[in-house]
């Protein structure tokens, strides 16, 4: 007997799908409300790039003066350092204004979209600075550089 195959997935690319939320406030963050997320801002129109916005977990030896062998065991889990590079108005009306320095809340991904009952990741943060670009060949924009402040809630069903 052979195992059971995966199930095929429905594939697809970010662009034109996957969503991005700036959330001001959540009172439960592991599990917003539709209230919540529909008073947040959508972000994913002014967006050039993302970086980040991912955990891992550290792996710690478990050496064993009986064995050759040395095992591993989860360790700590990190977020990388995140970011989301966004363009600026030539009227100063931009992200600027909705997430300057030290500001807290909360981005929330929406990789297949923001559908009711698919999954969402949820990443407390605080932005930590807005460096602008000087580029003079290309569009004007800055970086959002976050601080993720707790342990994301991953995979959230959408309400």
């Amino acid at each position: 007997m052979v195992a059971t195959p995966i199930a095929a997935t429905s594939r697809y690319i970010p662009p034109g799908t996957t969503r991005y939320y700036w959330v001001a406030t959540i009172s439960n963050y592991l599990s917003p409300t539709r209230g919540e997320l529909n008073a947040g801002t959508d972000l994913t129109g002014e967006i050039s790039a993302v970086s980040g916005f991912a955990t891992s977990s550290d792996q710690q030896d478990t050496p064993d003066l009986g064995s050759r062998f040395v095992s591993k065991i989860p360790g700590r889990i990190t977020a990388d350092d995140s970011s989301i590079t966004m363009y600026a108005s030539s009227t100063s009306s931009d992200a600027r204004t909705l997430m300057p320095r030290d500001t807290a809340g909360y981005i929330v991904a929406f990789a297949e979209g923001d559908v009711t009952g698919q999954k969402m990741d949820v990443f407390p943060v605080k932005v930590t600075s807005v460096p602008k670009s000087r580029d003079v060949e290309n569009p004007a924009g800055m970086t959002f550089q976050y601080a993720i402040t707790r342990i994301p809630a991953e995979n959230v069903t959408i309400p």
